[in-house]
């Protein structure tokens, strides 16, 4: 069990806490656009630390069991659950059904890099 765990899904939930860093880092100061920009750039780039900290080992451990095309298809349908949560929980916005459908499409389009 711990090979399988440190193998298969240990890179999956580091990249899922990787995502929940950068989609702050990239849209949690649309929530305050009257701070001043180079203070959103520093607090961004501070964020996206944590986010490569996670990301980097999730990569090089996924590659053990993973191809390069298959983490990254991976990271973007994780990319795009956590930034409908984030948009819906901390920026208050709606997710449409062209966004849903926008989003299934490149869901499938990820998927299919795991079918050989």
């Amino acid at each position: 069990m711990p090979a399988f765990w440190n193998s298969y899904l240990l890179p999956i939930l580091l990249l899922i806490g990787s995502n929940v860093f950068m989609t702050f880092a990239w849209y949690g100061h649309l929530k305050y656009k009257t701070s001043p920009i180079w203070i959103a750039i520093g607090v961004s780039w501070g964020i996206a630390f944590f986010e490569y900290c996670l990301q980097v080992p999730a990569n090089r451990m996924g590659s053990a069991v993973y191809s390069a095309p298959q983490l990254k298809g991976m990271q973007e349908i994780i990319t795009l659950v956590v930034f409908a949560a984030f948009s819906i929980w901390y920026l208050g916005e709606q997710i449409k059904w062209n966004h849903v459908a926008g989003f299934v499409l490149i869901v499938i389009a990820a998927a299919l890099i795991f079918w050989e």
